[in-house]
């Protein structure tokens, strides 16, 4: 996949708490158990989108994490780069180090037409649109034992 495992368990951890009402906290421990994600790594994962200010969190009993603003004004782009996994400019796929359109690699063409797509789906992809589709989708799983919170 084009994206780090890193990448994709923000991604997934976010669309999770998306899927919940404005302002519902969601413990760690109820994130690990829905989107599968590891506890150690999720702990870093949260603590990053948190500094990025897409995750406000409240500690205590009644704690946990939601959405730092609606859904809707939250892009996959912030994500990607609140946990350092969009591709670096200029990174060459086929290892050279760096290539660019006046140095190319065999890969550059075909890679820049990627990188390209899933950079115009990152900026214009939200988080509300993973929160619609889980109101439809019965197989979609939603945490589980929320906290209360506001």
């Amino acid at each position: 996949m084009f994206l780090s495992q890193t990448a994709e368990y923000a991604i997934r951890a976010m669309s999770a708490i998306a899927t919940l009402p404005p302002g519902e906290l969601v413990r760690a421990s109820d994130l690990v158990e829905s989107t599968g994600i590891p506890p150690s790594y999720l702990s870093k994962i949260l603590r990053r989108l948190v500094l990025a200010e897409l995750l406000v969190s409240q500690k205590g009993k009644n704690g946990g994490f939601a959405l730092s603003r609606p859904a809707g004004r939250i892009r996959f782009i912030e994500i990607l780069y609140a946990v350092n996994a969009f591709p670096a400019e200029g990174r060459c796929a086929f290892g050279w180090g760096l290539c660019d359109s006046v140095k190319p690699c065999p890969l550059h063409g075909p890679w820049r037409r990627l990188k390209d797509r899933v950079q115009d789906w990152a900026d214009n992809t939200t988080l509300a649109e993973v929160a619609e589709a889980a109101k439809f989708d019965q197989r979609v799983q939603l945490p589980t034992g929320k906290a209360s919170g506001g």
